[in-house]
């Protein structure tokens, strides 16, 4: 009876620990694009490389696992993908990776955990959630909304003392730490990016009604969303220098951004959103800001303040010149 229990419950949390493995996923890519970017990788093509390489990793296994349950393409589910795509790759990395340029990774590390409580909004406005304020559920949802948007303000805008460092660091990241503040121009990028974030992940469920081939639906988004951002780093980076990588850190934080974060994270949370809707997935996005916390202080050394949690850098993307 005991293996079988263990096997219900495994069943029964299943896409909770999926989406806990994607998060940990997700913080181990930030401190591997973190020393690319300051090795010199242009952010910009390093989004562009990365969907591509999930492209092609994804591609064999949507074509063979999905010929069976892949709907159609029609031109009108085509453009819902190119759209899709955009909206989580071409517009709203590229936005994300820009906004560094102006703000602190900080501010921009707060903002993010806002995508939560946007999503959620959004999705009680389209009634893909139903929010009961009569019931405890609904309650636990909308205090649990207003407690993330007053904890990211309580991160953004008081620091709080600073916790000593036990130890010197474990790992050495070093780079140009200088950020280039333009906060109206910064704040702007980051909140457009999160808004289109929210939007991705509502669209991704209706999308998934039409199209329930996660793999498949996966590989289209990486080529779609990898062309979209070739286009875009061809407009703002005329240097041709900035396409060359080497087999050193750039092409293995290409390689782990690709397969494990844009292939295999992407096909877990499309399935839990198939599962479980889009507001589930997001409610687990602070957890990769906590644990990055955790490891920048205990393993870089980074200083962490009691009130906003850390002051690491969790993607210098383009704070630098890239």
């Amino acid at each position: 009876m005991a293996p079988l229990a263990c096997c219900n419950l495994c069943r029964k949390f299943k896409p909770h620990l999926l989406m806990a493995l994607a998060q940990i996923g997700y913080t181990f890519l930030y401190f591997i694009t973190e020393a690319s970017f300051n090795h010199g990788m242009n952010p910009h093509v390093y989004i562009t490389y990365r969907h591509i390489v999930a492209g092609l990793v994804m591609l064999p296994f949507a074509y063979f696992l999905e010929r069976k349950i892949r709907p159609q393409l029609t031109l009108y589910l085509f453009v819902e993908i190119f759209i899709l795509s955009l909206l989580g790759v071409g517009l709203t990395l590229n936005m994300y990776f820009a906004s560094l340029r102006y703000t602190s990774p900080t501010f921009l590390a707060s903002m993010v955990n806002t995508i939560a409580s946007l999503t959620f909004v959004i999705a009680i406005v389209l009634r893909l959630e139903v929010l009961d304020l009569r019931n405890p559920r609904g309650m636990a949802k909308a205090l649990g909304t207003l407690v993330s948007l007053a904890g990211v303000m309580m991160m953004t805008l008081y620091k709080g003392p600073i916790v000593r460092n036990l130890g010197h660091p474990l790992i050495h990241i070093g780079g140009n730490t200088s950020v280039r503040e333009d906060w109206l121009k910064g704040s702007i990028l980051t909140v457009g990016s999160c808004i289109t974030w929210s939007i991705w992940y509502i669209m991704q469920a209706y999308t998934l009604k039409r199209y329930p081939a996660q793999l498949s639906l996966t590989t289209w988004m990486s080529f779609v969303g990898g062309a979209q951002s070739a286009v875009f780093t061809v407009i703002v980076e005329h240097k041709r220098a900035a396409w060359t990588i080497g087999l050193n850190i750039d092409f293995w934080s290409t390689i782990y951004g690709g397969v494990v974060c844009s292939g295999l994270i992407i096909f877990i949370q499309l399935w839990c959103t198939q599962e479980k809707g889009p507001v589930f997935v997001t409610m687990f996005n602070p957890l990769s800001t906590i644990l990055v916390a955790v490891l920048a202080y205990f393993v870089l050394g980074e200083k962490l303040y009691m009130g906003s949690h850390c002051h690491y850098r969790p993607v210098l993307a383009a704070v630098g010149e890239g």
